[in-house]
């Protein structure tokens, strides 16, 4: 009976896309609600240390709690602040930016998360789990139950109608580029009438048509193969090329080095910023994205390409005394590569982040070895989520 369940005080909204509750002096960490609620909970996950629980019935709401734009928020574990007014939202994600920064760093920041929209129908890249009727969905949260999803709010419109077939598969991947491009990622037998530019297997090779895709960002051309990493919201690639262009504040002549560099993004737009007369060496160690990279980046000459791992190419002769330091690491963060990164010398660290955590305890990290943290700059580039992106820039002290 729902109202024999425990009722909850809600706290304070934690790193996850839950917020804290206790009860009988245990700790919950609850989905579903907002600070300040009273909730009706159902315990999830017993994980000694502390409870997971979702939120049943709201007893008494908290104000920037709004009737979700999805009828299945609270059952596919897609996102976790549909029932929040994206106002709201980016105050949540700050409020977690700030605890960590504090928390891991003592650091105190008061910066803003910086609205991106649109705010539905954003997610240009999307991978549905098929149930075992061939029905392509989203998986529960911390489950591997897929729940059907006839329409999802914030998949981008002009996807690949994965939704409209069944599927012979486990997983299925879906990509439209921002010019229109579509790809479908599968390892079975694709459906009848589905219509794309290419399929590519799970691995990105090639099935039919075209591997690849092109994105444009400004007046240069990306060419992403496969299921090749690309940045999922339509405006987010733009976003933090501006930002890490501000941030890095490159001048002509100077020698940069850009870790984790994927593709190629940040480093086309850096080897603009130092010309001819300077260098940026781009350091990624995917086989795919490298091989992208040099096709993207044959017009620089002052452009060297290292595949390699960032750890790796750190210890090598092929990265020498740089001016500035981009990277953008992998959720984990760059832990294994700060001692080495710090020991470049360069000037400032331009530093993109999509895990707040690893970001503060990097930073962290980097102020023990001469750094300090002078700017941070917060994007939510995932509404509806938890996930929020970060552009931190620090300079020798």
């Amino acid at each position: 009976m729902v109202d024999q369940l425990p009722i909850v005080d809600v706290g304070p909204v934690a790193h996850g896309g839950h917020c804290v509750a206790r009860l009988d002096g245990q700790v919950i960490f609850v989905r579903h609600t907002l600070p300040g609620e009273t909730v009706r909970i159902r315990i999830t996950d017993d994980a000694g240390r502390f409870l997971r629980a979702d939120a049943v019935e709201i007893l008494q709401a908290a104000p920037g709690r709004v009737a979700p734009p999805c009828a299945l928020a609270g059952t596919c574990g897609g996102c976790d602040f549909q029932h929040v007014d994206p106002a709201v939202q980016r105050g949540l994600l700050a409020d977690v930016v700030r605890e960590q920064l504090q928390r891991l760093a003592g650091i105190s920041w008061e910066g803003e998360v910086e609205a991106i929209s649109p705010e539905l129908g954003w997610r240009t890249r999307m991978t549905w789990a098929v149930d075992d009727a061939g029905r392509p969905g989203l998986r529960r949260h911390r489950s591997h139950d897929v729940v059907p999803v006839p329409h999802c709010p914030i998949a981008h419109p002009d996807l690949p109608d994965v939704l409209g077939h069944r599927w012979d598969d486990e997983v299925v991947e879906a990509t439209v580029s921002s010019t229109g491009q579509r790809l479908v990622g599968c390892d079975g037998p694709t459906p009848k009438g589905l219509d794309v530019d290419g399929i590519v297997d799970g691995d990105g090779a090639r099935r039919s048509g075209r591997a690849h895709v092109l994105e444009q960002v400004r007046d240069h051309d990306f060419r992403v193969s496969g299921s090749g990493f690309w940045q999922v919201h339509p405006e987010a690639a733009t976003t933090l090329v501006d930002a890490v262009l501000d941030a890095a504040g490159v001048r002509p002549g100077e020698s940069v080095v850009d870790l984790y560099a994927g593709v190629g993004l940040f480093t086309a737009f850096l080897a603009e910023a130092v010309g001819a007369s300077g260098s940026v060496v781009s350091v990624e160690a995917d086989p795919g994205a490298a091989k992208d990279a040099r096709r993207n980046l044959h017009a620089h000459p002052q452009v060297s390409l290292v595949q390699e791992t960032t750890e790796r190419a750190l210890r090598s002769d092929r990265v020498g005394p740089v001016d500035v330091v981009v990277l953008d690491p992998p959720r984990t963060g760059a832990k294994r590569a700060i001692k080495d990164l710090a020991a470049l010398g360069a000037r400032t660290i331009v530093y993109v982040a999509c895990d707040p955590a690893a970001l503060a305890r990097d930073v962290a990290s980097l102020e023990q070895r001469g750094y300090a943290l002078e700017s941070l700059r917060a994007f939510a580039l995932f509404p509806m989520t938890h996930h929020v992106e970060c552009v931190a820039t620090l300079t020798r002290s």
